[in-house]
């Protein structure tokens, strides 16, 4: 099942457009660039539906629309009972723009050009020992990484204090990676983090921002990495999909953690 794998995978190699009717109005809280639309309300999850079936994460997990975000853990906490929540609307090449804030050993995702069973091109949001933030991860369409660190946490007395690399023996991939004593000075603890990411071509071009720092570029045209199959991907995925967020089936996951998302916009280019 794919949540065993990526788990297994984490530990061991340590402008505008119409969207629809459907497509909610923001909320006064929520911050929205010139081109830009806005995928949730920051009230109601409508514009939003969780996997109609079972997928390798679970059946859904529990998704709430709470203080002008989106939250998510498993059903119940603690269970291993996971999913994702995707959008409506479908998209091909765009500017997305949101906020992260996952609690320390969430591992989650945002998912890119995704479908109802969980395939995707997917910006990890594994923030725990042996994770990692921004590179690109193919969710049910081969398993590929782009990462070339990991991160661990610095704890101090059971607490997270700040984020340490945890250099993988591997040179960085084809495209552009930022290092991971970079990323661990850029990435906020316990704090809200900005993130951008564009995604434009049939074998799509995607490039990561953190907080206004590009962390990772990937160009399926051009990418070589192990388990990657751009032609299945490109037949798998289609030229759009939803955008979806994750939480991870499996152990791993804290009781009672939850990721959160916030003042998600896009803009079609």
């Amino acid at each position: 099942m794919q949540h065993i794998t990526r788990r297994r995978f984490l530990e061991t190699s340590a402008c505008a457009a119409a969207l629809g009717a459907g497509t909610p109005r923001l909320s006064a809280a929520t911050k929205v660039e010139k081109g830009f639309t806005g995928l949730f309300d920051g009230k109601t999850l409508k514009g939003w539906h969780k996997n109609p079936q079972r997928i390798g994460h679970g059946t859904g997990g529990v998704w709430r629309a709470e203080d002008n975000t989106i939250t998510g853990e498993q059903d119940p906490p603690g269970s291993g009972n996971g999913g994702i929540l995707l959008t409506d609307d479908h998209f091909s090449d765009f500017d997305l723009r949101l906020d992260i804030r996952p609690d320390w050993g969430v591992c989650s995702g945002l998912f890119l050009r995704g479908n109802d069973r969980g395939q995707c091109l997917q910006m990890m949001v594994d923030y725990h020992d042996a994770g990692n933030i921004g590179h690109i991860y193919g969710e049910g369409t081969g398993g590929f990484n782009t990462r070339h660190f990991d991160i661990d946490g610095n704890m101090e007395n059971g607490k997270l204090v700040g984020l340490k690399p945890r250099t993988k023996d591997q040179k960085p991939p084809l495209g552009y990676s930022i290092s991971g004593e970079k990323f661990c000075s850029v990435y906020k603890v316990d704090d809200w983090n900005s993130v951008r990411v564009t995604c434009v071509g049939k074998h799509p071009r995607i490039i990561t921002w953190i907080n206004g720092e590009k962390i990772c570029e990937f160009n399926a045209a051009t990418y070589k990495g192990p388990g990657f199959d751009r032609d299945n991907i490109a037949k798998t995925l289609g030229g759009k999909g939803s955008i979806a967020v994750q939480v991870h089936g499996g152990g791993g996951w804290p009781k009672g953690a939850k990721c959160r998302w916030r003042n998600i916009r896009i803009k079609t280019l």
